[in-house]
């Protein structure tokens, strides 16, 4: 069961962890390339603050973004503002985020996110713990994979299990870690089955795109091609 509670509390943790990190940039290094092809850090920084703000209107029963165009001219227009400005950014609209995901709601109703997906609201919080966590990680200052909490490792690989779980380009794969956890995915292509071993940050880089998978150990065939996210 998923305990949006629980969810909000980790998600402000790695929102402190956060901004103190980023607190450490200048302006500088807000500049300089991040892990995602084409962004710097500042528009990962500019991401995430209109992210939280996106997950408020998806709450309050809004379009996430009005469209794609605007959500990229957004982070765009936001990327390079001096580290005031974006830190100031991130935290009052991170604040939003909690305000809005801390009220009394029916947590058990479908809403709606990019692209016509559909969740739980309860998965939201969880959510936007996966955007702080793995953008803090992309944002190259010292926060790696292996940094990450445990918990949300496993979580998140299970999340990213069930998104890629019959996908069509996809062969069955059976995914374990090191310490016996075990997960399956695919099974929409021709093939397989295929498994894939190897430690929980290296299955979580692998399935989340940051990993090329190169330190997996894969039987029964090559290693899955996964679709982006």
């Amino acid at each position: 069961m998923i305990d949006h509670a629980h969810d909000l509390d980790a998600v402000r943790e790695a929102t402190d962890r956060l901004l103190s990190a980023t607190g450490k940039l200048d302006d500088a290094a807000l500049a300089e390339p991040s892990r995602l092809p084409g962004w710097s850090r500042g528009h990962v920084v500019a991401h995430l603050s209109r992210n939280a703000d996106a997950l408020v209107n998806v709450l309050q029963g809004r379009p996430m973004y009005a469209d794609s165009e605007t959500r990229d001219r957004d982070i765009e227009r936001d990327a390079p503002r001096p580290k005031a400005e974006q830190l100031a950014d991130l935290t009052e609209s991170a604040a939003r985020f909690v305000e809005a995901a801390s009220g009394p709601a029916d947590w058990s109703r479908t809403v709606t996110l990019r692209n016509g997906v559909t969740d739980s609201a309860s998965r939201i919080p969880f959510r936007r713990r996966i955007e702080v966590e793995l953008h803090h990680v992309d944002l190259g200052i010292g926060y790696e994979l292996e940094d990450l909490p445990d918990e949300f490792v496993t979580r998140e690989i299970g999340f990213l299990a069930e998104r890629f779980g019959g996908h069509p380009d996809v062969v069955s794969t059976g995914v374990a870690d090191d310490k016996g956890r075990t997960w399956t995915t695919g099974g929409g292509a021709e093939g397989g089955p295929v498994a894939v071993r190897g430690t929980a940050p290296e299955l979580l880089g692998w399935l989340c795109g940051r990993r090329d998978g190169s330190a997996l150990t894969v039987e029964g065939g090559p290693l899955p091609a996964l679709p982006p996210l």
